[in-house]
């Protein structure tokens, strides 16, 4: 399977995926990375592992719809299976996703539906909801929309900081992104009218998988 990441930062997402991909775990490897931001540490973490990386700064572009074109040709020159969205902080136009569109995954720091958007761990705490985590799930046209795949939970501690849960949720990105990339790899996990199939099930809500 031929992997293109998208990122904006420091890359640990595209780390563990890239790791993944080195053991095997994930059946595939990781062919392209490309940034919006040049000093983006991802990008030298791609370099590092041999894998081709480019860098396309959105604001030398007119408008929203013509970065979007310039960073399709060349996601399409990489010829992907799937695209990866790791830390990606571009909202994309909805022809962008069209185009990819039951191959474009993304990664958000909530349980989707809910908190969708910026600064979650912070909406979390101030509800005072008893459960968190992150959600994998394709790419709509609606921010943070699309059909959830798989979410990684964990307990809200009592009087928990907001840099702890950010660090116990960023752990989990690390296990829950590579293993629905394993599910793709290995022909497990499939696309179908808008909803994941795994393993032959549809489904219609996400798989949860619970952390201590």
């Amino acid at each position: 399977m031929k992997i293109v990441v998208l990122i904006s930062g420091s890359g640990t997402n595209l780390q563990a995926i890239i790791d993944a991909c080195q053991s095997g775990y994930i059946a595939g490897q990781v062919v392209g990375v490309l940034s919006n931001k040049a000093d983006a540490y991802g990008l030298i973490r791609a370099q590092q592992a041999n894998i081709p990386t480019v860098t396309l700064n959105h604001n030398q572009f007119a408008s929203r719809q013509a970065f979007d074109c310039a960073m399709q040709k060349i996601i399409d020159a990489w010829q992907p299976d799937v695209v990866v969205l790791a830390g990606f902080m571009r909202i994309l136009t909805p022809a962008f996703v069209q185009h990819f569109e039951g191959k474009l995954i993304n990664i958000h720091p909530s349980l989707l539906p809910l908190y969708k958007g910026l600064h979650t761990h912070q909406r979390v705490l101030a509800t005072g909801d008893k459960l968190h985590g992150c959600s994998v799930h394709f790419v709509n046209a609606e921010l943070d929309g699309g059909a959830v795949i798989a979410q990684a939970v964990i307990a809200v501690a009592a009087n928990e900081a907001e840099q702890s849960l950010i660090q116990r949720v960023h752990k989990l990105e690390h296990v829950i992104y590579p293993l629905v990339l394993n599910w793709l790899s290995y022909g497990r996990l499939s696309y179908q009218q808008g909803l994941p199939v795994l393993d032959g099930q549809t489904l219609s809500t996400p798989m949860k998988l619970l952390f201590d």
